[in-house]
């Protein structure tokens, strides 16, 4: 069993690189959070994991708080703050050098050959954390039904307000938690 100190510090070594590979928010590294969290390093369950990322989305604020929830459940209030820390600083601090330079280049061709470079990445870490989300879910091949529907419907309508989705997938838990 590892002690509180090397927990702490596992969560700052597992974080810190992850903000950094945040490109376009928490949700771009989720499957590497789901893997650090429930594979190599132990701190939830796939059950748990799955909780977390709804508390996470279902809390005030940004969606990216799974690392607070994951380093609280590691080791407490100080693993929740050595999370956040270590999920947000290192990501701000680039974002903060690289927006003083990214002025200077607009409009050069590397500018516009780096923004077109960076959107499949960023599509790519996005939808592998929605796999990593739906593999720890335990709500079987209804939560596959689901997220399949709403991609479908979300690509052939993208103006369509998301309540109609999420009252389609509560009716359809609704129904499948009744039988």
């Amino acid at each position: 069993m590892r002690g509180f100190g090397d927990t702490l510090i596992a969560l700052g070594l597992v974080f810190a690189p992850l903000s950094l590979l945040s490109f376009g928010g928490g949700n771009a590294v989720l499957a590497d959070i789901a893997q650090q969290a429930i594979h190599v390093q132990g701190w939830t369950s796939e059950r748990e994991f799955a909780d977390l990322f709804a508390l996470s989305r279902a809390a005030p604020g940004p969606g990216s708080m799974l690392a607070a929830l994951i380093g609280w459940k590691a080791a407490g209030i100080a693993g929740a703050l050595v999370a956040t820390v270590a999920f947000y600083v290192p990501s701000a601090a680039l974002v903060f050098a690289a927006a003083r330079m990214w002025g200077r280049w607009r409009g050069s061709t590397w500018h516009t050959a780096i923004e077109r470079g960076m959107a499949p990445v960023a599509a790519g870490l996005f939808l592998s954390g929605g796999l990593a989300v739906l593999q720890a879910s335990p709500g079987g091949a209804a939560v596959w039904v689901a997220a399949i529907v709403t991609t479908v419907a979300l690509l052939r309508w993208p103006e369509m307000h998301p309540v109609p989705l999420l009252l389609g997938a509560a009716a359809l838990f609704g129904l499948l938690g009744a039988f």
